[in-house]
């Protein structure tokens, strides 16, 4: 129910958004690829964020394939000098990716972050940048 809800808002945020559509995303499990997969099929442009090297090894084996294959579709890649996945690495990205877009959409229950570098930390990032905030999150969802 919440992952059809997320991309239908998502579709929505993509069809009121003037071109070109180009969108940036870390390609983190979950919300990220569902974003990356609904604006390749917008026709829009990948710019893949990758927070750090070694990267791909947090992935589960399902979502890494996913993340492989988003990573091939991607027109842009940006690679931080990170040398393993961190915290710090994953609020780098979103530092990064906050700086860079237009509008932040945010897959996020509003509540703080689980640790540094979080959908919160990522959404105070592109607010205190000025940029425009679009979050969505079904009503009565859990975070897990």
């Amino acid at each position: 129910m919440a992952i059809p809800y997320v991309a239908q808002n998502i579709r929505e945020i993509l069809a009121e958004t003037a071109a070109p559509l180009v969108g940036y995303g870390s390609l983190a499990e979950g919300a990220d690829q569902l974003f990356a997969q609904e604006l390749l099929a917008a026709g829009g442009e990948l710019h893949a964020v990758i927070p750090a090297n070694g990267y791909e090894a947090t992935f589960s084996s399902s979502d890494k394939s996913t993340y492989f294959t988003l990573l091939d579709m991607a027109t842009d890649v940006t690679r931080l000098s990170f040398e393993s996945p961190s915290e710090e690495a994953y609020d780098a990205a979103g530092q990064w990716i906050a700086k860079h877009c237009e509008i932040l959409i945010a897959v996020w229950d509003g509540k703080p972050a689980r640790g540094l570098g979080g959908t919160a930390d990522a959404v105070a990032h592109a607010r205190k940048l000025g940029r425009v905030v679009r979050v969505v999150w079904p009503s009565g969802v859990q975070r897990r």
